[in-house]
């Protein structure tokens, strides 16, 4: 059973949570971007998972790479988060984005060009 499309699956609602959380917090929305971002947290840990039943099954292919691959998706989700909790406190957010945008760049990079197809 490949878990690819449930993993792209869990990203891609994960980003739209954060999005959300984010808007909510900057609109002065406590309550309820706590509420999403609690909701995003849980996909964060869908991701994980998917991703390393994912690992686990094609890191013989190209173990770098794949191992690579892991540590920039876990940069991810920790750039997502520190960039929702700098927000909720209301602290800059420039360099967790700059982060954010290079380790996702690389990742679909290695996810949809350098490393086999795994769908």
């Amino acid at each position: 059973m490949y878990t690819t499309h449930a993993h792209i699956t869990t990203w891609v609602i994960a980003i739209i949570l954060f999005f959300i959380a984010l808007a909510l917090y900057k609109g002065g929305n406590a309550k309820g971007a706590k509420i999403v971002h609690m909701i995003t947290r849980l996909f964060y840990i869908l991701i994980i998972v998917t991703g390393a039943f994912l690992f686990f099954k094609f890191q013989k292919a190209n173990p770098a790479l794949y191992g690579i691959k892991l540590l920039d998706g876990l940069l991810i989700i920790g750039m997502l988060e520190m960039i929702l909790v700098k927000v909720k406190k209301g602290k800059g957010t420039g360099l967790f984005w700059i982060l954010f945008i290079i380790f996702f760049i690389a990742a679909l990079y290695l996810g949809f060009v350098k490393l086999p197809a795994t769908i």
